[in-house]
């Protein structure tokens, strides 16, 4: 934690105390994703010396935020990891991240890195109460990756990659990052980005994911009008 202080009976001065570093916050953001080790984290934050992230990461783990595992033979690894302490910043992390969208600049195919735009992009747009009582799997085979996302009742929950996805989005990273920011949709996008599922199941998405006002204008849907669906 740094030494200083905004000194102030305050949450959000309070907070900035903890979190506000420079690098801390992106730290935590590539802690969101999952485990991560040290080598990980350097390779995902350019920019940064292994002695700031050595410091930061001992902050971290100082205010009860970020601890340590040893992951089992063959790996035997030491990993980072949110505390639950730690994943209280999520939701917050993804308000910044629905904050920030409008300030991105265009996009450019091969520079976005898949799991951000999925849980740094699209993730952040989830609206709790159109998912509330609903469940939904979602599969991204974006630039030769694979992620999942899962919502189920209003919140988003670790997916189970055996099961059969409801949707499934193919192509880009920076195509999804467009569809998020409501600058493009599927019709303009394609072949960029494509999506199969049925149309009951399209509809539920663009209800948990609407693009927001700041950035589309009008809140409408990153799906767009469910033409090609199956179902």
């Amino acid at each position: 934690m740094s030494n200083k202080s905004y000194q102030q009976y305050c949450g959000i001065a309070a907070a900035l105390d903890v979190v506000g570093d420079r690098w801390t916050l992106l730290i935590l953001r590539e802690l969101s994703f999952g485990q991560q080790r040290f080598t990980d984290l350097r390779t995902s934050l350019p920019g940064i010396a292994s002695n700031l992230l050595t410091e930061r990461l001992r902050d971290l783990e100082g205010a009860g935020l970020v601890e340590q595992h040893e992951l089992p033979p063959p790996a035997a690894r030491t990993v980072y990891a949110l505390t639950s302490d730690g994943r209280r910043i999520v939701p917050v992390l993804r308000a910044l991240a629905r904050f920030g969208l409008p300030y991105l600049g265009d996009p450019v195919d091969g520079l976005i890195r898949p799991r951000t735009a999925v849980y740094g992009g699209l993730a952040a747009l989830l609206e709790p109460a159109a998912a509330a009582g609903q469940d939904l799997l979602v599969r991204f085979d974006l630039d030769g990756e694979q992620h999942w996302l899962k919502v189920h009742d209003g919140r988003i929950v670790r997916p189970d990659p055996d099961a059969t996805p409801d949707l499934t989005f193919s192509g880009s990273a920076a195509a999804l990052i467009e569809l998020c920011r409501g600058t493009s949709d599927l019709t303009g996008l394609a072949p960029r980005l494509r999506v199969q599922g049925t149309r009951s199941s399209r509809k539920l998405f663009a209800a948990m994911f609407p693009v927001p006002a700041a950035v589309g204008g009008a809140d409408r849907s990153p799906v767009g009008r469910p033409t090609g669906t199956r179902g």
